[in-house]
């Protein structure tokens, strides 16, 4: 029966606000009927606070399309009810303040304990900003002005950079709204310069709002020529070539604008990592000048780790498409090689990096069997999947490079009684590679897996065979290689002793047969 009573209350209590509603519109004599619409958004009860802001989207909506709101530079609410305006003139203002007011406090629910509230207030606040545009609050400047509620826009962008708490959902419901091309490039102006208010008055950012700003400016995707920009959220009779939200240069120049902006800052090492992995594919075909960017990846690559791995990819960009050059790449790349290179989650994209990074005919021999050296003496210790993919790699770079063909084959060299090769040397061209040999490979001609094995025995063949693909190897997982020997066929009769054996205890004519028996 409680139950029943609580849901006859709410439906009384909307059937209330109905009729304020429709009070407020019928009659400007009952304008203040509103504050009680407004005082219902500060309930504490989630369906109240939900149909409160449903009846304020329904009235403020109504008088933004019936243009009652006062237009301008909005005067002091005081002010204009003592001057001597015409009532029109004092209703309009007076209903605006009342509109501000109701936009202040959808704003704060965008921090509402209920997800469904803050929902309803997001779409309640972009309802506003498209009938905003479509009717503004502000006079034109010039005949055919672009007209975009900025104010309020920056107000809902700031309110989903939230510095408390995490909005990932929230954001999640926002990205429909970016496929409009306006409300996408007045989302990159918007949260460039909440990233600069928030930092310039904040010595230590919480993480949650890089977070949020994170997730909100890879939500953000550039289309790829003018002519798709023809989607707008705010309605216009006819689109301005004059409008700089109509040409593609702009949002490129905004986009640059609003990541550089978020770049700068000394982000926290797992949120490096995932601007990393977006970088090449989903940031750099973007900018206006994509070398620009080579600030941040530099200080990325000489992170180390898996940060320098991921920075690798965005490197290899601006270092081939823009013709950018960075001292001691190949050095500190050749740094990265260390034992767990081969356990990190990166692995694959390092390796598949690597190799287009040492395609080239013109690197110096002494560079190029540094990395085979390296690799070859971190593949003792490698597992298993890791070395399918490592060995073959080596023998492509001996083919590459004729003149490293030294290191297993080298008919009037001295004898060696130990190994030159200067594994703690930061530099390649002082380890002394090219003097060494590939004995590491000789040693894994024994391991203990037959594929390693056979991949390793690949020196003792002819190297001038062409170069094998290492892409299906990249992936390769300790768990594919046991499925795959699981799936292998053996012969059908396995040969256990040539003699048959006659008994449970040996032959007919052994000592353990003439002396027992099982009983």
């Amino acid at each position: 029966m409680g139950c029943g009573m609580e849901r006859a209350g709410r439906g009384d209590a909307r059937r209330a606000l109905g009729r304020l509603l429709e009070a407020v519109l019928a009659s400007r004599g009952r304008a203040n009927a509103v504050f009680d619409i407004l005082a219902a958004l500060q309930s504490e009860d989630q369906e109240e606070t939900q149909d409160a802001v449903r009846a304020c989207s329904r009235l403020f909506g109504a008088l933004l399309e019936r243009e009652e709101l006062f237009v301008g530079r909005l005067p002091p609410e005081d002010a204009v009810m003592a001057g001597s305006q015409g009532p029109t003139r004092k209703y309009k203002v007076w209903m605006r303040h009342r509109y501000q007011s109701c936009c202040n406090r959808l704003l704060e629910l965008l921090a509402h304990s209920s997800f469904q509230v803050k929902e309803l207030a997001l779409s309640t606040l972009m309802k506003f900003v498209q009938l905003e545009g479509m009717h503004p609050l502000e006079k034109p400047k010039w005949e055919g002005n672009y007209l975009f509620p900025h104010q309020l826009f920056k107000s809902v962008v700031g309110g989903l950079l939230s510095q408390d708490e995490d909005h990932s959902l929230l954001l999640s419901q926002f990205r429909e709204y970016l496929e409009h091309d306006d409300i996408r490039y007045h989302t990159m102006q918007a949260a460039a310069d909440t990233v600069a208010r928030v930092t310039d008055g904040h010595p230590e950012v919480p993480l949650p709002f890089w977070n949020n700003a994170f997730t909100l400016l890879v939500a953000v995707s550039l289309p790829v020529q003018d002519g798709d920009l023809s989607s707008f959220y705010v309605k216009h009779a006819q689109l301005s070539d004059k409008w700089k939200v109509t040409h593609l240069k702009e949002h490129r120049k905004a986009f640059q604008r609003m990541w550089l902006g978020f770049l700068k800052h000394k982000l926290p090492l797992s949120l490096c990592k995932k601007v990393l992995v977006v970088m090449h594919d989903s940031i750099l075909p973007n900018l206006a000048q994509p070398s620009l960017m080579i600030d941040f990846l530099t200080r990325a690559y000489d992170i180390g780790g898996a940060v320098s791995l991921l920075a690798l990819n965005g490197l290899f960009i601006l270092i081939h498409k823009h013709n950018l050059e960075y001292p001691n790449f190949y050095q500190k790349l050749y740094g990265l090689l260390d034992p767990s290179i081969f356990h990190v989650k990166y692995r694959a994209r390092f390796f598949h990096l690597a190799d287009l990074f040492l395609s080239s005919s013109h690197l110096p021999a002494y560079l190029v069997a540094a990395f085979a050296k390296r690799l070859s003496r971190l593949a003792l210790t490698a597992p298993p999947e890791a070395l399918l993919m490592v060995l073959p790699f080596i023998c492509n770079l001996l083919r590459r490079h004729p003149a490293c063909r030294v290191l297993v084959h080298r008919p009037r060299g001295p004898e060696l009684d130990s190994d030159p090769y200067d594994p703690d040397e930061e530099d390649p061209a002082k380890s002394q590679a090219l003097e060494s040999s590939l004995w590491e490979l000789q040693a894994l001609q024994r391991h203990y897996h037959p594929e390693v094995s056979k991949a390793a025995s690949v020196i003792n063949q002819l190297l001038c065979l062409p170069e094998v693909s290492i892409a299906p190897l990249l992936e390769l997982t300790a768990f594919e290689m046991f499925e795959r020997d699981l799936r292998k066929k053996g012969p059908e009769a396995v040969p256990l002793e040539f003699v048959p054996a006659r008994g449970l205890l040996g032959r007919q004519d052994h000592l353990c047969a003439q002396h027992f028996m099982l009983s």
